[in-house]
């Protein structure tokens, strides 16, 4: 997963320029059929029913890095099922996925690739089980 760009400044400018940032109330899981890349660019799924959901995350733990590399990283991950209203016409195929700092609009702060993209036609579901969707801190 990566960091957005707004989410790198608001970082540095908090710890090294004492430039306070407020975190969100709340944080949305949106839907996107092409890489928002860090810049938020990607095109998010929109109409047939879509709407971000919202999502909660487990306190950060430390958790082994992949294979072949030294040390640990901070992680979090979904603590509750993130589930997508059923779509009520093709939503696409979902290749991504962001976090935003809020239901529309919002800044995004991380993105990343869907394990398995998957076409959301009329009558299908998205869903993230608890635990699935990991942001990490390397």
């Amino acid at each position: 997963m990566n960091a957005s760009n707004w989410l790198e400044s608001a970082v540095l400018n908090h710890f090294f320029r004492n430039t306070p940032t407020t975190a969100p109330a709340q944080v949305f899981l949106a839907l996107y059929i092409s890489d928002p890349t860090d810049a938020n660019i990607g095109t998010e799924v929109q109409g047939g029913a879509y709407a971000r959901r919202q999502a909660t995350f487990t306190a950060p733990e430390q958790t082994d890095r992949p294979a072949g590399a030294a040390g640990t990283r901070a992680q979090i991950s979904n603590s509750a099922e993130i589930r997508f209203p059923v779509a009520t016409a093709n939503w696409g195929n979902i290749s991504h996925f962001g976090i935003l700092t809020a239901a529309t609009g919002g800044n995004l702060l991380a993105h990343g690739a869907v394990p398995t993209p998957r076409q959301i036609e009329a009558g299908d579901e998205a869903v993230f089980r608890a635990n699935t969707l990991n942001v990490t801190l390397d």
